[in-house]
């Protein structure tokens, strides 16, 4: 079994762990004997290229189980990334990121699921750094499918940021160990204000054999 990592300096197949026997923190009361579980590694092909995501199911075990049963049924192959974020295109907010976002094929009579209590930074120990996968949200317990990838450290994301007025921050549930220079791709694509023109189509998001 692997040693656990932790990042320290940043939209039905059944699923790993039931979302039900879960609650937000579970992963910082965990007792001191129970076993650590090995990240999974999710592979997600896009149109101009792959790269690979190392989800942690031991940490985040609410987000990353919502994301693997998304994963699972296939429900982001012949999704997007629709969203770049840039310096320059966020003129109306004083505080800026840059991340990449994408989500599930839009496929109004596919399945979904209901929204997820928010797993905070501050209980699970997974900062939003470069690479770092989170979840989008509106409100607190909203994040359903959408996700986003960090494009350098973005600490105003993590609990007590204020990009979100509410400082809960988003719930950061992996990173990407393999092809991030795709990722810096997706994020210099062409882009009207903050949508990729075109959008850069997902092919297929899966679980590494």
């Amino acid at each position: 079994m692997r040693t656990r990592w932790v990042l320290t300096a940043v939209l039905a197949t059944p699923l790993a762990t039931p979302l039900a026997t879960l609650s937000p923190g579970a992963a910082g009361f965990r007792a001191a004997a129970d076993p650590v579980r090995d990240p999974v590694r999710v592979v997600v092909e896009t149109g101009i290229g792959t790269f690979e995501l190392e989800v942690d199911v031991d940490r985040a075990p609410v987000t990353a189980a919502n994301f693997l049963r998304y994963v699972d049924g296939g429900f982001y192959d012949g999704g997007t990334f629709f969203r770049t974020v840039h310096a320059e295109n966020q003129p109306n907010d004083s505080i800026r990121i840059a991340v990449v976002q994408g989500g599930r094929r839009p496929d109004p009579d596919a399945e979904s699921f209901p929204p997820i209590p928010l797993e905070r930074t501050s209980e699970t120990g997974l900062l939003h750094e470069d690479g770092t996968i989170s979840m989008a949200r509106g409100g607190p317990d909203t994040a359903t499918q959408s996700f986003f990838i960090c494009v350098g450290d973005q600490p105003s994301l993590d609990f007590g940021g204020m990009r979100n007025p509410d400082g809960q921050g988003f719930a950061a549930f992996g990173r990407v160990v393999a092809g991030m220079d795709v990722v810096l791709a997706i994020h210099r694509a062409p882009y009207e204000a903050q949508q990729l023109t075109p959008p850069v189509r997902i092919v297929r998001v899966y679980r590494e054999e």
